[in-house]
């Protein structure tokens, strides 16, 4: 069953199939005022589950990302990108990748003094932790939570260096804390902007700030001093990938220090909801958007290849990163890598330090 459902960006609900789950054809909302419904189904409520972690750092080893250790303070995502290759994480929770996905959220209260503690231990090396690498710090709930902040506390007592990707200028509410790092070389922000368009943006993160907003964002940032990168994530062939000049020149202009750029990738049950919401919002060129995908990801939906995952191959993704790096000599950008210090990093005090301090 497939919905375009206001203010969310996935127009199924159905489980995965990999773990045997049941399919789940109408969320929980819905099925309750089902006899009460006339046309289309009422708007999603969002929930939160409080997820008692045992450990925050999340580590990794692929060799085609720049950073080995990450956090994410929420599972799921209200701003609904179609496109988020994290959806398939909620298959593990017995919840759909689809709507399940951007309205049943997981918030983790504990993760500040986790990382404290993570970070006191024996032996522990400092090097930059990566927010939102997974689902978005800045998505709405944490104006209430506050998570991504208590995180950002901890690492900014300690002289800990801190990237952050987010797609919304909530990042701001931390201008204070981050400023005071970048004075010291230690944090760096990323902001996400795939669309110029309001109304591409609109269909493509329902609840996401606008790209506008977005590009303010950066010129805020940069005006603290924070250094600051404009990912241009996912490109979209036949929707978005005309935007790309146009994306490198607002990103210069706001201040941006360098951009990059990634084909959309769609693995697992992303594909399917990608199909979907293309026959919902953009029936009269889905085929053609598929078609120039499996150009890009050698013939299939997703390609997962270490590095040609996050490049594409074969003419059209040459022709997009051409284009992407004749915009980038033009408007400066990409002359040099953000680089953060890990040097200034000191272990958080015990409570023997701080009485004796």
């Amino acid at each position: 069953m497939a919905d375009k459902r206001p203010q969310r960006g996935a127009t199924l609900n159905r489980e995965s199939n990999r773990f045997n789950l049941p399919e789940r054809t109408a969320d929980g909302d819905w099925l309750d005022d089902q006899a009460g419904i006339d046309g289309a189904p009422p708007r999603l409520r969002t929930s939160v589950t409080v997820e008692r972690a045992r450990t925050i750092i999340s580590r990794n080893t692929s060799p085609d990302i720049g950073f080995d250790r990450s956090i994410n303070p929420y599972r799921g995502c209200e701003h609904g990108c179609i496109y988020c290759f994290a959806r398939p994480t909620h298959a593990f929770h017995d919840l759909s990748p689809g709507l399940d996905f951007e309205s049943k959220l997981f918030a983790k209260p504990d993760a500040p003094a986790l990382l404290r503690a993570e970070l006191a231990k024996r032996g522990y090396s400092a090097q930059p932790i990566a927010f939102g690498t997974n689902t978005d710090p800045y998505q709405p709930i944490e104006a209430e939570w506050r998570i991504t902040r208590g995180c950002i506390e901890v690492l900014s007592d300690t002289d800990h260096p801190l990237t952050i990707t987010t797609k919304s200028d909530r990042v701001l509410h931390d201008i204070d804390l981050l400023a005071a790092m970048a004075a010291k070389g230690l944090a760096a922000v990323a902001l996400s902007i795939t669309s110029l368009d309001p109304r591409i943006a609109m269909t493509l993160e329902p609840r996401a700030p606008t790209p506008e907003r977005r590009l303010a964002a950066v010129r805020k940032l940069v005006a603290a001093g924070i250094p600051t990168h404009v990912s241009i994530a996912p490109v979209i062939p036949a929707i978005t990938d005309h935007e790309i000049e146009h994306l490198v020149e607002r990103a210069a202009e706001a201040g941006a220090r360098s951009v990059s750029f990634i084909p959309v990738r769609l693995p697992w049950e992303v594909a399917p909801l990608f199909r979907a919401w293309l026959d919902a919002h953009f029936p009269d060129r889905a085929g053609k958007v598929m078609a120039i995908i499996g150009a890009i990801r050698d013939g299939r939906d997703n390609d997962p290849g270490f590095f040609t995952r996050m490049r594409g191959s074969g003419p059209w993704a040459d022709l997009l990163r051409t284009r992407f790096q004749i915009a980038c000599r033009k408007h400066g950008l990409n002359r040099e890598r953000i680089v953060l210090r890990s040097d200034l990093f000191r272990p958080p005090e015990g409570p023997q330090g701080e009485l004796f301090g």
